[in-house]
């Protein structure tokens, strides 16, 4: 039994061995496939923007996207009473219109009394909780231009700009 019981262990340390080894090669191998597939990204990332440039001829010019001016349409501050539960919570903001030209701010202007009428009794429905956090202003900002379009049709406004908002 002692020579059973010496065999025993020392196939024990034997096997045990092997798979260390075993897993040590796994996890280098495993670990050289990552370290190429990150230098792999940091290349391509790095070095793949040099391509667009070579790829206008050398005597033409580059297209130049044009950056038309904006031109901006304040709209007169607005306090409304928010809709809420217990005590009264107000709502303050100041809000600017983005055009495309002057003339679409003439053409925007007649319907002032009808933009701030869709304002006023959009913003009066919301509770507090809704302006809570960028994601509520984002739609507050969205759903404000959705009606000022609607308000203005055919005319056209390209975004809403808050300039301050104040909730009370």
């Amino acid at each position: 039994m002692t020579a059973d019981a010496d065999a025993a262990e020392t196939g024990a340390p034997e096997e045990g061995v092997g798979r260390s080894k075993k897993k040590l090669l796994i996890f280098g191998v495993g670990g050289l496939v990552l370290l190429a597939a990150i230098g792999g990204g940091v290349y391509y990332f790095l070095f793949s923007g040099g391509g667009e440039e070579a790829a206008v001829p050398e005597g033409a010019q580059r297209p130049v996207s044009e950056q038309r001016p904006a031109v901006f349409f304040d709209l007169p501050e607005m306090t409304v009473n928010l809709s809420s539960e217990g005590r009264a919570t107000y709502l303050r903001v100041r809000i600017s219109l983005e055009v495309t030209s002057r003339d679409m701010v003439q053409r925007i202007e007649p319907y002032l009394p009808r933009i701030l009428d869709a304002f006023q009794v959009y913003l009066r429905e919301l509770r507090p909780a809704d302006l809570e956090g960028s994601s509520g202003l984002f739609r507050l900002k969205e759903e404000l231009l959705r009606r000022i379009n609607t308000a203005v049709y055919p005319a056209r406004v390209e975004g809403v700009l808050f300039k301050e908002i104040l909730i009370q």
